[in-house]
């Protein structure tokens, strides 16, 4: 049981590593930036879930859009890099982490200041 959870660490690891340098050397986001922030691989390897972070948040549709248009692409480019089977579907989601971390800390300094002016 150890080693089937090692073995999916690594994974996860090997497909996010492996995608970071693909999606740098095969994609443009015009004016955005874009990280993949985690990923998360299904224990049987079926699929896996990318967490992508996009700053400006407006952009996130475009990206996504962009980042599903190429999925099949990076999918194979992926599997020549790495192959391992069987090689998880990658399914692209925003990750509205940053934003939401963000709007707290906007929320605390508005707090701060309504103390602070009393």
């Amino acid at each position: 049981m150890a080693n089937a959870f090692k073995r999916h660490q690594r994974v996860e690891s090997l497909i996010l590593e492996e995608l970071n340098k693909l999606i740098l050397k095969e994609l443009e986001f015009p004016g955005a930036l874009v990280t993949l922030s985690g990923i998360d691989v299904q224990k049987d390897l079926d699929y896996s879930n990318v967490n992508v972070s996009v700053i400006p948040v407006q952009k996130s549709v475009d990206v996504l859009k962009i980042l599903d248009a190429s999925r099949r692409h990076l999918q194979h480019l992926l599997l020549r890099k790495i192959n391992i089977r069987p090689m998880p579907e990658i399914r692209f989601k925003i990750d509205y982490g940053l934003e939401k971390a963000a709007e707290i800390e906007r929320t605390f300094l508005e707090i701060e200041k309504e103390k602070n002016s009393k």
